[in-house]
């Protein structure tokens, strides 16, 4: 029997009996086949797991079934139930060795069978087992960061309902639909928590509630093959009504002395791998399936074959409580193991990437910023605790053993040979990890050596942010103040033009050949302000270039004077403007954009203003802010629209991406944004934007002062060519929370190149020569004299004008 004919069957409408007699018929090894294609089809490459502790928090159990050790009877003089600074011993070792997940594991309602239950209980201040859970479960969210899943047994939509608010997950094995199991002799005999109906209605409220749930079935404890299929078959029902099922553990008996079914046969590998097998063809390519390596000894990796895309949790500080006679593998040898199959480990969160990511629907508001510190872009882990802004670590090299994916290869091929790729090739460049993640920053550092040569370049400039007062109140900003700015660094400035002119004549003493200036939008500025500030420093020294104003500055300057943009910016070249920096980008979707700008520009106004800069003989530099709340699908949207951009006007002289500094950022502090973009999405976002721009723009920045030297290293190794500027004062960045300084000299940047065998070589804006003398000063440059932060002016009523741009 063919693949497509057993997955035709299994994933049809057929009732358990067909499905059953279809899947018995066929040969084990069509059925594995069938069924690792799917997986492949729905999950790639990767292989998850999560790192996890496992938090017994009481092991009595008003259940008596027949196959469990971990239930156990009260005992004189022993705890009934582990204490809050027990539970929390466990999650902080949890934490300490890099896990996400507190796993809280328990027995059914046991103050309904146990006296000594109800007496603790009431020591503790609660009625109830699942009361208490919820209490320890937000402190250990609150206390370790650790997300908490809940495997609490049989629950009312009122228990659901409180522990949904302190957990990202909940889970209840159904195990088997059998009530045969339920009768005297039965696995699940005096067991009334395990009664199918029960159970499926747990699942089916979970559903109803949005609770990302787990479940799955127990094989081996005398149900038959065909009863196995009804049980997917209720999963799947379930799961088609809701969509809430996150994944589904097929996990297999073992006989455990001193139970009454010590001498029961369990299930052989073959057993086990024709229900896995079973279990992808009837649920599909999407579920996550799972069976625990531990419960297969050595023979684990075989499960592989059979098409589960996950291990469980996996825990290297507490033992499996529930089978202790089966202990973790150690995460190097899971990890062998899974490369040996052609697969990628990656570590996960409780809660899956898809319910993860979609947390309005599927979380708690208690829980989302627990979530996102835990996150990456797609929703899995985060590999490390390191953030934009702070020191790299050293990072030991993972072994890459596996072959590039294919699908990777061919889009890296396109992009290099020029031909754009589109953007679902680049949301897949951005998923890459392991061995596709080094290929990809591989092939786009050998293409910055074909367009590039191995020169870096690096401009001495000045950042001058004339005023950190502003009307809008973006979310990723530290640096704007304002009459309800919240807990952010410093003092309100509105610099006067002879301070900006101060630190013009200074940046050119020391070698400079640029200012960068911007600002807030402060509530009193015209665009003669924007107008006034050019003719200054031009006037003061002629020869400087002046790079200057975003694009939301130039379309707030042009409403307050009646202008259109085209007619502004044509003022501002008058003036002596010479480039414009393409900063206010962020992210060119709206959706992002109403999340952390939503007074901003939107992303048609960012653009139109770009072009028309561009149209009028401005050239500007392209941004992109980050890891907050974005994807990898926005990163994708983003760099097409820059493209498409460049390819109509040329005018973008370099793509600068920026990561999030997350720190003191307001988004941040309210628990609503990431914790900036992990080193694999930062090492990602160079090397993806020079294959996905090429041949556009030539020309991939990487930010010294979000990275420090290790992680400009990095980049550069990775498609980036250029250092930036040398900046002499930083505050955006630094406001932000970032450690690296406020100036890189240019003897810095260029010991920091040549370490990298590279050559460098300072420029100008526009990537012109500078003279020698020029560079000589920026050598031997004097220490900066301290900046003078001009405070706040009143201004008379008739200068002061809307608050912020009306939207279209």
């Amino acid at each position: 029997m063919g693949a497509e004919h057993i997955i035709g069957i299994a994933s049809g409408q057929a009732g358990a009996p067909a499905i059953y007699a279809a899947l018995a018929d066929a040969a084990l090894p069509d059925l594995l086949a069938a069924a690792s294609m799917l997986r492949d089809a729905g999950h790639g490459r990767i292989q998850s797991w999560s790192p996890k502790v496992f938090i017994p928090l009481t092991q009595l159990c008003r259940n008596l079934c027949h196959y469990c050790t971990f239930s156990q009877p009260p005992r004189p003089g022993e705890r009934a139930y582990m204490t809050l600074e027990q539970v929390l011993c466990v999650a902080r070792a949890g934490k300490a060795a890099g896990c996400t997940e507190a796993l809280f594991t328990l027995g059914d309602k046991p103050e309904l069978r146990f006296q000594a239950a109800r007496d603790e209980l009431a020591a503790l201040g609660h009625e109830t087992t699942l009361s208490y859970l919820a209490e320890i479960c937000a402190a250990v969210r609150d206390e370790t960061g650790l997300l908490p899943h809940i495997n609490a047994g049989v629950m009312s939509r009122e228990d659901m309902t409180m522990l949904r608010r302190v957990s990202v997950s909940q889970g209840l094995m159904l195990e088997s639909v059998s009530d045969r199991l339920m009768e005297k002799g039965g696995a699940h005999y005096r067991s009334p928590d395990k009664a199918p109906a029960a159970r499926l209605e747990t699942i089916r409220l979970a559903g109803e509630l949005a609770v990302p749930f787990t479940t799955g079935i127990l094989i081996g404890i005398g149900e038959t093959r065909e009863e196995r299929v009804e049980a997917l078959l209720a999963i799947r029902n379930l799961h088609t009504q809701y969509g809430h099922i996150q994944e589904v553990i097929v996990q297999n008996f073992r006989a455990k002395p001193r139970t009454v079914m010590a001498d029961a046969p369990e299930p052989d590998m073959d057993d086990l791998l024709w229900t896995i097998a079973a279990a992808r063809l009837i649920l599909g390519t999407e579920m996550n399936i799972q069976a625990p390596p531990n419960l297969s000894a050595q023979d684990f990796p075989r499960l592989i074959s059979a098409g589960i895309n996950d291990w469980g949790g996996v825990s290297p500080v507490t033992p499996d409580h529930v089978n202790p006679e089966a202990p973790w593998p150690e995460i190097e040898r899971l990890r062998e193991a899974t490369a040996q199959t052609g697969r990628i480990l990656v570590a996960r969160l409780p809660v899956y990437p898809a319910y993860a990511s979609d947390n309005a629907r599927w979380q708690d508001k208690a829980m989302v910023p627990a979530i996102l510190r835990a996150a990456d872009a797609t929703g899995f882990a985060r590999a490390d605790d390191w953030s934009p802004g702070v020191t790299l670590p050293e990072r030991p090299a993972i072994p890459c053993s596996l072959p590039v994916d294919p699908r990777i290869a061919a889009i890296v091929n396109q992009a290099m040979a020029g031909d754009g790729i589109d953007e679902d090739a680049i949301t897949t460049l951005f998923s890459a990890r392991d061995v596709d993640l080094e290929h990809i920053c591989a092939s786009a550092d050998q293409l910055r050596q074909q367009v590039n040569g191995d020169t870096v370049t690096y401009v001495v400039n000045r950042n001058i942010n004339y005023t950190n007062i502003c009307v809008y109140k973006c979310g990723f900003c530290a640096f704007s103040k304002g009459d309800k700015a919240e807990a952010l660094r410093g003092q309100p400035y509105d610099l006067d033009i002879a301070e900006v002119v101060r630190r013009t004549r200074e940046a050119w003493d020391r070698g400079g050949t640029e200012v960068c200036l911007q600002g807030g939008i402060h509530p009193h500025y015209t665009g003669d302000t924007y107008l006034n500030l050019a003719r200054a420093v031009r006037s003061a020294v002629p020869d400087m270039h002046i790079h200057a104003f975003s694009p939301l500055e130039v379309a707030q300057g042009a409403a307050t004077l009646g202008l259109s943009v085209e007619m502004f910016l044509r003022r501002l070249k008058d003036a002596g403007l010479n480039t414009l920096p393409g900063t206010a980008a962020e992210i060119l979707d709206d959706d992002v954009r109403a999340i952390i700008c939503p007074d901003k520009l939107d992303t048609r106004q960012w653009l139109d203003v770009i072009e028309t800069a561009h149209r009028v003989g401005f050239r500007t530099t392209a941004t992109i802010m980050f890891g907050h709340v974005d994807t990898p699908r926005h990163w994708a949207q983003h760099l097409i629209h820059i493209r498409a951009l460049q390819a109509r006007t040329g005018g973008f002289t370099e793509f600068v991406p920026l990561p999030f500094v997350h720190m003191e950022a307001p988004i941040a502090l309210r628990g609503q944004a990431r914790c900036g973009p992990t080193f694999r999405e930062v090492r990602l976002m160079h090397a993806v934007a020079r294959l996905a721009l090429h041949p556009l723009i030539p020309s991939i920045q990487t930010s010294w002062v979000k990275l420090g030297a290790k992680g400009v290293a990095a980049c550069l190794n990775s498609g980036a060519n250029d250092l930036g500027g040398t900046l002499m004062n930083e505050s955006i960045s630094r406001a932000a929370g970032t450690q690296h300084g406020q100036e890189m000299p240019p003897a810095a940047m260029e010991a920091l190149i040549r370490s990298l065998g590279r050559t460098p070589r300072q420029r100008t804006t526009l990537y012109g020569p500078v003279d020698e003398a020029t560079r000589q000063r920026g050598m031997t440059a004097d220490t900066l004299l301290p900046v003078i932060l001009t405070p706040p002016h009143k201004r008379p009523k008739e200068h002061r004008h809307i608050e912020r741009l009306e939207h279209a």
